[in-house]
């Protein structure tokens, strides 16, 4: 990055308070920042803040008679390597769509030249609607990328995706932006002729959330498991055009839209809906089976008696489910992954696990309760196959499912290509 002009839109959300970080980030890998700031991004941040972070004067108004009478916009937009919005805000990225220029940020974002990549941030609603949904399908088709928006908790007490990608995350997303030898924004005959989705009319099952294993009608076995990582990567494979069937216990957040979603609750019903959901081109097992279930589990809610005596519960084993469908003779997928979360030895236990079971592939963590994994909005995996074991950064799981996604996608459209 070190000699790059970056020039930063900033939109009117509660997450432009991360864009002063985002800022001193983006200098420390040698790299320029002239700021603009809208009208509604000034609720949340001053010109003064940024301009003094920056170095560089922060621009907010269109009609700047000194710099307009040498039609100031149009250089700005053409000085910069890269354009950056964040946050990128429904009301700025409908806007930007829709190919209008009545301030200074979408008049820029018009003009340019220059690749540009967007920040979003607003609420899980807003995010989820049709019409954002549209708009982010025509910004992508336009050449835009797009970093985020993570899931996690929200400023008005909801949680899902919508929060703004963090500054480390946005900066990784620059640096990738300007290290491409293309520009992201294609010519239009380009964009019409290339796909969309990179996973269109494949197949993949996904397993989500934990499994509860009754002890009686009100009490049961489980894991600590959310089911947010496998919520998101069945998102993520949704994204890229994947007919997603998606398997789920019960998890604490809700299943995705525009996918097959079939609720189980056991470990034993977990294996019956994936077997009836063969075949696949791929299965990601993501969910957090537990390995023994209580076999002799009472009908009626068991009651102390006052002896002091505790029940006797009888346990066994739980079908393996990665194990079974990695193994299968007909109608394997082909591709398998498997996770591992662990507390300890986590390489060498994933790695034995991954040998042991027989999948392709093991997404290997540390869920010691330090972490703050298990049940949290982020993780940090390695992705371990018989290439060997890539560790990847600290990231929001939405961010990880996006680059475990991409990584399905290359492998399965590399098998087509062999076949």
């Amino acid at each position: 990055m070190q000699g790059n002009r970056i020039l930063l839109i900033v939109g009117g959300g509660i997450a432009a308070f991360k864009i002063p970080e985002l800022i001193r980030m983006i200098r420390r890998e040698g790299a320029s920042v002239v700021p603009v700031l809208t009208k509604a991004g000034a609720e949340f941040v001053t010109p003064l803040t940024l301009s003094a972070l920056a170095e560089s004067p922060c621009h907010t108004e269109l009609f700047d008679l000194t710099r307009e009478s040498e039609m100031g916009h149009i250089q700005l937009s053409r000085a910069a390597d890269l354009v950056v919005v964040a946050p990128a805000t429904a009301n700025l990225m409908a806007r930007m769509a829709a190919g209008m220029a009545d301030d200074l940020a979408s008049t820029l974002l018009l003009a340019t030249d220059k690749p540009v990549l967007i920040a979003p941030a607003m609420n899980v609603r807003m995010w989820q609607h049709p019409a954002t949904q549209r708009n982010r399908d025509l910004l992508e088709q336009d050449g835009i990328r797009f970093v985020g928006p993570d899931e996690g908790d929200m400023a008005c007490g909801e949680y899902g995706p919508g929060r703004m990608a963090e500054p480390a995350e946005i900066l990784t997303a620059i640096r990738s932006a300007l290290s491409r030898e293309k520009p992201l924004r294609l010519p239009p005959e380009a964009v019409v002729s290339m796909p969309v989705r990179r996973l269109a009319g494949w197949h993949v099952i996904v397993t989500s959330g934990p499994t509860h294993e009754p002890i009686d009608p009100v009490r049961y076995i489980a894991n600590r498991s959310s089911g947010a990582q496998g919520t998101a990567i069945a998102a993520a494979l949704r994204d890229l055009g994947a007919r997603v069937s998606f398997v789920t216990g019960p998890a604490d957040i809700p299943p995705p839209e525009g996918v097959e979603i079939i609720a189980v609750e056991t470990a034993r019903q977990m294996r019956e809906a994936v077997e009836a959901l063969l075949p696949a081109d791929a299965a990601v097992m993501a969910a957090a089976v537990a390995d023994w279930h209580v076999s002799n589990a009472s009908d009626s809610k068991i009651k102390k008696d006052g002896s002091g005596k505790f029940p006797k519960l009888q346990f066994a084993e739980n079908p393996d489910i990665l194990a079974w469908i990695s193994q299968l003779q007909a109608g394997r997928p082909g591709l398998v992954v498997g996770f591992a979360a662990e507390t300890d030895n986590v390489l060498e236990n994933a790695s034995a696990k991954r040998l042991r079971k027989g999948c392709d592939w093991i997404v290997a963590n540390d869920v010691t309760p330090a972490t703050g994994i298990m049940g949290g909005s982020e993780n940090a995996v390695t992705l371990i196959s018989d290439e060997g074991a890539e560790s990847w950064p600290r990231l929001s799981k939405t961010e990880v499912a996006r680059r475990l996604a991409d990584r399905i996608a290359d492998a399965l459209t590399g098998m087509e290509g062999l076949a």
